[in-house]
């Protein structure tokens, strides 16, 4: 069963992060230098078919692979959903993958890991939830949230 979408959150990148920063880190990962283990997701547009790339940063939680979009309901989480899969870079290195989205019950473990793995980075989107919140609390922010289990193609 997929996730609800009602409340559409999204947080939008600012021009200093949506260029500067993505910018530079997206370098790094072409390199073949995943700062704290980034990669760019590649998917294909919902409406263009085109590839479209963004750095991610995915997280490894109890044997499985998971992306989570801290700021909501992006256009990359728009797309991978409407795609069911596509592709994880770094350096000349391609991972193909399928996708499934998590149902909104299914997230508070999978959120309270990457938020131990990446509040540093990702904290501010998360209005006050931290690893230590509960799982009610979790569960009050998880319709904001998608996350997407990754499984490697074969």
């Amino acid at each position: 069963m997929a996730a609800q979408h009602g409340t559409r959150h999204y947080r939008k990148t600012g021009v200093f992060t949506g260029t500067v920063v993505n910018g530079a880190v997206s370098r790094l990962i072409r390199w073949g230098i995943g700062p704290a283990g980034a990669r760019t997701l590649a998917v294909r547009g919902r409406r263009s078919g085109e590839w479209r790339t963004t750095p991610v940063n995915p997280l490894d939680f109890r044997g499985e692979r998971y992306l989570v979009s801290p700021r909501g309901h992006t256009q990359w989480a728009r797309n991978l959903r409407a795609a069911g899969g596509g592709e994880l870079r770094i350096g000349g290195r391609t991972d193909r993958f399928t996708a499934v989205e998590l149902p909104d019950a299914e997230k508070p473990a999978v959120l309270r890991a990457y938020l131990k793995r990446w509040r540093w980075e990702v904290g501010a989107f998360f209005d006050g939830v931290t690893p230590s919140s509960t799982d009610e609390e979790l569960l009050a922010i998880a319709d904001r949230h998608p996350v997407f289990r990754i499984t490697p193609e074969k």
